[in-house]
């Protein structure tokens, strides 16, 4: 089985994906359409429909994953449009892509959750529609809205009056929006209530733990489907934040089975199909500036997957002086949290910097190393991918300045990279979590950002009776909050130790201002950018110490109101990439 990165063109839209091509010798004509859920759900559960995808195409089809327009790496915004219709007629051009490898006849759906019920409503209309795959299916659009209506009140933040405006005119959940008339249709449509036609075969893979698609899959072996319904684990390890997602076991099972019992109907050998398919699009900025996406790899080995953005340079034109390496944040793809990634590199791209968003080995779409685990957040090969990424812009792209940006542990791995040498320029650093990471170590163990949140929170508690008796129930890992206590004592006597040693010449390990004043008397710009409250201010308070005010103008450090750790909130992320864009060296 092989996969490549393509662009294909959905009406005026270009939208990029992912074909997965079974070996020759095991190709059916069978295609398979995967159909992404919305929003977060889509970026916690990217690794687990790239395996599926992969299951697919390894019992035998050819297989397109892609991104809807307005999402992910394809073109256009969340715009005020009906993005229900549009996302509709984007599967009906991912089939029409596939059809035009010469290797499909057949055609399949495979939706998980909201892309579920896209696939129905498809598949309702198309006769060329033979096999509807559903994950854990919303079945009806309404109750989904009422669930994301709940999910945006819990949200931990009260939303700023911009918000509350935008929410009037559609929805925006963790950073996602779906407009007024997105809403309004997506309101109208229920999976039990479509009846078109039957689609002749279903897979329809239900939660265990909340399963609701029971009754849907009854009426349809009732008028006549193929359907088999089985209710299995995984769906809420699927979803889960995205460094700590799994990928169903059961339903991976399910669905590689299904597929491989499929008639083996194979079509004649075709000649490659390469040639048909473009890696690059050209996007339109509102100012009228044309810029250039391209999907690549920067190593040779091809492990690590990149998107390029840059002005489209007429023959002649210098290139570019500046460009800017995107590192993952935390264990999202190199779209970012929110899509905010992708936001960022077309504007900067309009104002002449060469921007590449990275996936880490491991990462998002790129191939995990032999012996190395997948979806690490701080994976031990990260310098030599950053580096990697940096090396491809200076020699492919002829950039002379460099800056590094991330959010979270893309921040990590951005301040680590110019600490070790990597020759950048500016670095900016959006709420880091940790300055120091032990190889080795889980997210669960006991970490720096913990021990110097928790002792606040646990003084909240103090007076709460509720939080008295899950204490007093031994439901509470009281040496935990022992060593949590232990650990701040010291770590804020060692704050004071390394600003003595400073003053003294004298270097102690783990001095994070020792090094940002060597950093900065390299010429590096070092800027922090912090949600309020954010546990990463109070870490570079400490551990940074007086170094960090010393440093002056090159250490600059900015603080938003009204975020939360990945800004999911519209008037806050629109502060954010403005901060960030005015930091950018020119």
């Amino acid at each position: 089985m092989t996969t490549r990165p393509i662009y294909f063109n959905s009406g005026r839209q270009a939208l990029f994906g992912w074909l997965h091509m079974p070996k020759e010798n095991a190709r059916t004509d069978l295609g398979i359409v995967v159909c992404k859920p919305f929003g977060y759900e889509a970026v916690c559960a990217h690794g687990s429909i790239r395996a599926f995808a992969d299951a697919c195409a390894s019992a035998g089809a050819t297989v397109l994953r892609f991104d809807y327009t307005g999402t992910g790496d394809s073109s256009g915004t969340d715009t005020d449009t009906d993005a229900i219709s549009q996302w509709c007629s984007d599967i009906r051009a991912a089939m029409d892509a596939l059809r035009e490898t010469g290797h499909v006849a057949r055609f399949g759906l495979l939706g998980m959750r909201f892309g579920a019920l896209l696939a129905g409503v498809v598949a309702d209309a198309d006769p060329s529609v033979e096999h509807v795959i559903a994950v854990a299916p919303v079945m009806s659009g309404r109750r989904y809205l009422r669930e994301l209506r709940a999910f945006q009140v819990t949200a931990p933040l009260e939303a700023s009056p911009a918000d509350l405006a935008m929410t009037q005119s559609g929805l925006e959940v963790n950073g996602f929006r779906l407009s007024k008339p997105s809403v309004d249709h997506l309101a109208k449509i229920d999976l039990a209530r479509l009846g078109a036609r039957v689609v002749p075969n279903l897979l329809v893979l239900d939660r265990d733990d909340l399963p609701g698609a029971t009754h849907w899959a009854e009426a349809l072996a009732a008028r006549g489907a193929n359907v088999c319904y089985e209710a299995l684990p995984g769906y809420l390890d699927m979803v889960a934040t995205p460094h700590a997602a799994q990928i169903p076991a059961a339903m991976l099972s399910a669905i590689a089975g299904y597929v491989s019992r499929q008639p083996r109907t194979t079509q004649p050998a075709c000649p490659p199909v390469g040639h048909e398919w473009s890696e690059s699009m050209q996007l339109k900025t509102p100012d009228g500036s044309r810029l250039i996406e391209r999907a690549v790899y920067v190593d040779a080995g091809r492990t690590l997957f990149a998107i390029t953005t840059e002005l489209e340079r007429p023959a002649g034109r210098p290139p570019h002086r500046h460009g800017v390496v995107m590192l993952n944040g935390g264990a999202t793809s190199h779209i970012g949290p929110n899509r905010m990634y992708v936001e960022l590199a077309r504007r900067w791209a309009a104002r002449g910097y060469c921007v590449l968003r990275l996936d880490l080995a491991g990462l998002g779409d790129s191939a995990t190393r032999p012996g190395a685990n997948c979806n690490e957040v701080y994976p031990p090969g990260a310098l030599d991918d950053v580096s990697a990424a940096i090396n491809f812009l200076r020699r492919d792209l002829a950039v002379e300045n460099v800056t590094l940006a991330g959010l979270c542990a893309g921040a990590y791995h951005a301040l680590r990279s110019a600490i070790s040498g990597l020759h950048v320029n500016t670095v900016l650093l959006v709420n880091p979590l940790t300055f120091y990471w032990k190889q080795g170590s889980r997210l669960s163990d006991l970490q720096d950002a913990e021990v110097v949140r928790n002792p606040g929170i646990y003084a909240g508690k103090l007076r709460s009776y509720a939080s008295w008796r899950k204490l007093m129930a031994g439901r509470v890992n009281l040496w935990r909050i022992v060593m949590i206590f232990l650990r701040r004592g010291l770590m804020t006597a060692g704050s004071s130790a390394r600003d003595l040693s400073r003053l003294l010449r004298i270097r102690l390990p783990q001095d994070l201002g020792w090094e940002l004043q060597a950093l900065a008397s390299r010429g590096v710009r070092i800027v922090f950018l912090f949600a309020r409250g954010d546990v990463g201010m109070d870490l570079l308070r400490m551990q940074g110490g007086s170094a960090v005010k010393s440093i002056g103008d090159r250490c600059r450090v900015h603080v938003i109101n009204g975020a939360d750790h990945i800004f999911s909130q519209g008037a806050a992320r629109d502060e954010l990439l403005q901060l960030l864009t005015s930091e950018l060296p020119h």
